[in-house]
Parts: C-alpha cells; structure tokens; sequence
C-alpha cells in the first residue's frame, strides 16, 4: 500500500502542471481581452472627442473618418441619413455668424464585441460671431449624446448619433 500512495502524487505531477499551465494561459487571455478592451474604449472615446473638435471649428469633413458612410443622425438641428447628409445638417446648423463650443462628458463605452452603446453629456453654448471680440453667450444647451459605434476595417466609427435635449438657458438664435 505504501508504494501506491507514493506512485498516485507523482501520477498526478503531470495533471497539475498542464493544470497550471492553463491556469496561466487563461491569466493571459484575460489580459490581452482586457487591454483590447481598454484600447477599444479609448478609440471610441476619442472619436467623441475628435466629434466635438469639429463641430467646435466648423470642421465637418473630419466626419468622414469619425462616422460610417452610412451613419444617421437626429439632432435638434434635424434629421440626417449618411455622412454627406450629416455634414451638410451641421452646416446648417453651425453656420459662421455663431461662435459654438461643444463640451463632452461622462463618455460611457458599453463594448459588446465588435459593436457599443456610447452615452454622454453634452453642452453646446452659442455666442454671436464677431471679428476680434469676445461676445456673451446668448444660449447654451444640455443634451444627452447616445451613440452606437462600429469596428470597421479602418478602426472604430461611429454609426449613429441622437441627442436629446434636456435644458436650455437663453434664446437660440
């Protein structure tokens, strides 16, 4: 009996080792899934960023390497289908005679694989244009931005935007 309770531990060395082994390959994995996923986050909260970069300077080309081509948005500024559509709304929208400075916040990033829900705050505050002088703000707005994104062969896009307003302080004008 002795020699069988010597010989069942080192019958089981070998078990334990692959079980180690694997032990410490889905250690691995679980890394590598989470540093996909932080880099993932991190895109997809730059193309918000980059999103209110150019709507705060008028420019609205960049939309083509922030959206889908065939990207929607609904806005208090209207309805749009495509990113040609988008950047003609924002135009109109965001037109010279108004200085608009976008600020976004509390981006949330829900990945599910190869797709994600986005949330984020957004004020808009809108002052008259006028060469050389600071002018007051004469409207600002609070809105939640809701996005859906997109892996694409050319990185992260975003597909669709809404925003939906929830206060306003002024006149729009």
């Amino acid at each position: 009996m002795k020699k069988f309770s010597l010989a069942l531990p080192l019958t089981l060395l070998p078990i334990a080792a692959l079980a180690a082994c694997s032990s410490t390959a889905t250690a691995a994995d679980a890394e590598r899934r989470e540093i996909r996923e932080l880099l993932d986050r991190n895109h997809i909260t730059a193309l918000v960023d980059r999103l209110g970069h150019a709507l705060d300077e008028g420019a609205f080309e960049d939309f083509r390497q922030i959206y889908t081509a065939d990207a929607s948005a609904t806005t208090p500024g209207g309805t749009a289908q495509g990113v040609d559509a988008m950047i003609e709304q924002a135009g109109r929208s965001h037109s010279p005679d108004k200085k608009i400075q976008h600020f976004i916040s509390n981006v949330i990033v829900d990945l599910r694989g190869d797709t994600a829900a986005v949330r984020a705050n957004l004020l808009a505050t809108f002052a008259p244009a006028a060469e050389g002088t600071l002018t007051e703000p004469k409207y600002t707005l609070g809105e939640i931005y809701s996005f859906d994104a997109v892996r694409t062969a050319e990185g992260w896009r975003l597909s669709r935007v809404q925003s939906t307003p929830q206060w306003a302080i002024g006149t729009r004008f």
